[in-house]
């Protein structure tokens, strides 16, 4: 009988780990606000590396991916992208080459976008070796093609041919060095209003915002307010089930956006369908809607359940006209197979949703579906997708109509003279039970999830609960799903956030079952990702906003300047090493500066103590203790804003002195502060409609669900009265004064505004 062999796997060294730590970019070590130093541990650093695909359980395993990992460079002949910035003189291409093939003759083809391409005849033995290696038992040779760089931008492809065999091919990926960068606005600065629209009252609409609502707000800001733009919230598709599934920054696709934005009774169908007429004209209907206008918070289940049921109606009146193939049809048609299978994909998941959910009323996710539909790409899903092809057909029809509303909604912006017009925002998570992770599963991590270090704001890290996405996959797809979310999301605006923009270079993992604080920073490709943001921005002649708060290294807001993407700039975070508000003129040009964000408290909410008040009540804080250290600080912290203020003569001379005479924010601090933010030098002004207001409530509370109601506050005032309530009119022509005082009154030349 042979004995039993107890051994051990040998586990691998600090050494062993770190040196693959750094080979698949996770950071051992990282720096937090407060300038402390954390070294992620050996659990941490193997957790996350097992994420990312690579066996650290043995010293052998993990030298041998480190062995497979060093060696992939040299196996393809050319790399998945090859990036050339507009400008460059040359166009440089790394080759990799077996030592027996380093002299063959070969031919290089360049496949340029709109369809014709470039032949080159390449000599490679007249071309010197740049450096040698070896893998799989062969030696190799790296050589560099260099070309003439008179390429124009887009993304191209290119394929070579060594001694009469093709290699896998490359995207050549064309970028502007910049971002678009509008003429007008290079001389001046403007301002922006920031509205949730799902928040937005008025007489009309069916509990929540819609597209409606939106271009009268346009109208209110084009003839009264003054502004360029209006920003709006991610409009993000999203399950719209309280509590846990309505933030849009955790949406079900980050491709398509929410029908709950729809205005029915604007819908062509609508007035071609005697049935949806009569219904919305029935006294159940209209009960429901006045109802739903009367709530405090959005109802999101509610409204959406009553929108969903008008929609299936109208899409049976359109069904006539897809039979009979008319224009409007064909208008359908054309839209679907512009989007491809990206459309496809997420109306087959929400046809499979809604249908897995009717078959059992417990199942509410893709996780919880049987195994053969867990898979986009199985027979059992494309034969549902086949069966099932008018439910696959509405999701596509939905979509459709939204894109149209909202293209009108933008197209109205730009009649009204709003020189930047709509404003939209790119979360940065995606749903881990979501269409996207379903229809995408492989660019995504398993076992971490993605957060934040702790900070001032939340002093235990925050853990937002999606997957981080693989770097590597998206390089060799040729970040096309990375285009496709900018381009989406570009469309029908004049501008775009970038949420938590630092992504881009590096995101904070958390593996599971680890806290918040365990987690440490894995970096990404950032000039292979802000190479393509520059394409797309100035192909759809979008400005793009960094939103680059937190943990911030001075090399990301340098590389961000040189792409010209704009900071974000807080005036609760913008301090100087002694705790005070910076003055205005030490706010960079090239940014966005705002008061808060929907994180943070409003103005009103600050000045008050309501965001500590409500993490306290929300059970965020460790003990009563805390509490009293944080409102104390934040009194110290409104005597240095009050501080600034009266140093800089924002405030009449009988102001009090003393920020504990000063218990709300009265009018000549409202006026004070919105006139710091205006005075700034950088070239955006926005301001929370919240903080126009004086709303005391913030949108989000980081850290909670059912204890506070997120992304669910309405506006104070409707629509309509916008024009009529005597508060609105003052809070109004305050900040009006202030853009046209500091020349962000909006004024741009109609030929430059940016287009749809």
């Amino acid at each position: 009988m042979r004995e039993q062999d107890d051994r051990i796997p040998d586990s691998p060294d600090s050494r062993d780990l770190e040196e693959a730590a750094h080979a698949w970019g996770i950071e051992t070590s990282y720096w937090d606000v407060w300038g402390r130093e954390h070294r992620a541990s050996p659990v941490v650093q193997t957790a996350i590396l097992r994420s990312l695909g690579v066996d650290a359980s043995s010293r052998a395993s993990l030298l041998r991916a480190r062995e497979e990992h060093d060696q992939r460079r040299w196996l393809l002949p050319l790399p998945p992208n090859v990036f050339l910035a507009q400008g460059q003189p040359s166009l440089e291409i790394p080759v990799s080459l077996p030592v027996d093939r380093a002299g063959a003759m070969s031919v290089l083809t360049v496949h340029l976008e709109e369809g014709s391409s470039r032949v080159l005849p390449i000599a490679f033995s007249e071309i010197p070796v740049a450096e040698q290696g070896a893998a799989g038992g062969c030696r190799f040779v790296r050589k560099q093609i260099s070309l003439a760089a008179d390429l124009p931008p887009g993304y191209h492809r290119l394929s070579l041919e060594i001694a009469g065999e093709a290699v896998p091919p490359a995207r050549l990926i064309v970028y502007p060095s910049r971002t678009y960068q509008p003429e007008w606005l290079k001389a001046g600065r403007a301002a922006g209003l920031a509205i949730s629209l799902y928040g937005l009252r008025s007489q009309r609409n069916w509990g929540c915002g819609d597209t409606t609502d939106l271009k009268a707000l346009i109208d209110w800001v084009a003839e009264q307010a003054g502004a360029s733009f209006i920003s709006l919230n991610p409009l993000h598709d999203i399950p719209n089930r309280h509590p846990y599934n309505i933030s849009p920054y955790l949406p079900n696709s980050i491709f398509y956006r929410n029908p709950i934005y729809l205005d029915i009774e604007q819908m062509e169908d609508f007035r071609r369908s005697p049935r949806g007429v009569a219904l919305l004209a029935s006294p159940a209907v209209q009960r429901e809607i006045a109802a739903l206008r009367a709530t405090e918070l959005v109802e999101y289940e509610r409204a959406y359940r009553l929108k969903l049921r008008f929609l299936k109606l109208l899409f049976q009146t359109f069904l006539i006209e897809w039979r009979a193939k008319t224009p409007r049809a064909g208008e359908l048609a054309a839209y679907v197979e512009r989007e491809g299978e990206l459309l496809d994909r997420f109306a087959v998941h929400a046809a499979l949703d809604q249908a897995m959910h009717r078959r059992c009323r417990d199942v509410w996710n893709w996780r919880g579906w049987p195994d053969e539909y867990q898979d986009p790409e199985s027979a059992a899903t494309r034969a549902f997708a086949r069966k099932h092809w008018r439910s696959v057909l509405f999701h596509k029809y939905v979509q459709w109509q939204l894109d149209r509303q909202l293209g009108t909604a933008q197209e109205h912006a730009q009649r009204r003279g709003l020189s930047i017009g709509l404003y939209h925002d790119l979360a940065l998570a995606t749903d881990r039970f979501g269409a996207d992770l379903w229809a995408h599963r492989d660019f995504f991590a398993s076992g971490c999830r993605v957060g934040a270090p702790p900070d001032g704001f939340s002093p235990k890290g925050q853990d937002w609960a999606f997957p981080p996405p693989l770097a590597e996959r998206h390089e060799q797809d040729g970040y096309r799903l990375f285009s496709e979310s900018i381009r989406k999301n570009s469309r029908h605006g004049g501008a775009l956030r970038i949420d938590h923009v630092m992504r881009f270079f590096r995101l904070y993992w958390i593996p599971d079952g680890l806290e918040a604080t365990d987690g440490t920073y894995v970096r990404d490709r950032f000039e292979a990702l802000l190479a393509v943001l520059a394409l797309e921005s100035v192909r759809q002649k979008i400005l793009v906003i960094g939103e680059d708060l937190g943990t911030v290294p001075d090399y990301v807001r340098e590389v961000l300047h040189r792409f010209g993407i704009l900071s974000y700039r807080l005036l609760y975070f913008e301090r100087d090493s002694s705790g005070g508000f910076r003055p205005p003129d030490e706010y960079p040009r090239s940014a966005l500066v705002s008061a808060t964000t929907h994180d943070l408290p409003t103005l009103a909410g600050f000045w008050e103590g309501r965001d500590i008040d409500q993490r306290r009540d929300a059970g965020l804080l460790p003990d009563e203790t805390t509490y009293r250290s944080m409102r104390e600080e934040r009194t110290a912290e409104k005597q240095r804003l009050l501080d600034r203020l009266i140093e800089l003569k924002l405030l009449p001379d009988w102001f009090p002195r003393n920020a504990r005479d000063v218990p709300e924010l009265s009018g000549e601090l409202h006026n004070a502060i919105v006139g710091f933010l205006a005075t700034t030098p950088s070239e955006l002004m926005l301001l929370n409609q919240e903080d126009l207001l004086k709303q005391t409530e913030q949108q989000n509370l980081p850290g909670t669900t059912f204890q506070y109601p997120n992304w669910q506050r309405k506006m104070k005032c409707t629509v309509e009265e916008l024009w009529t309530s005597g508060e609105v009119q003052a809070f109004t022509k305050m900040f009006r004064a202030w853009l046209d005082r500091t020349g962000r009154l909006n004024q741009a030349p109609a030929g430059d505004r940016a287009a749809t």
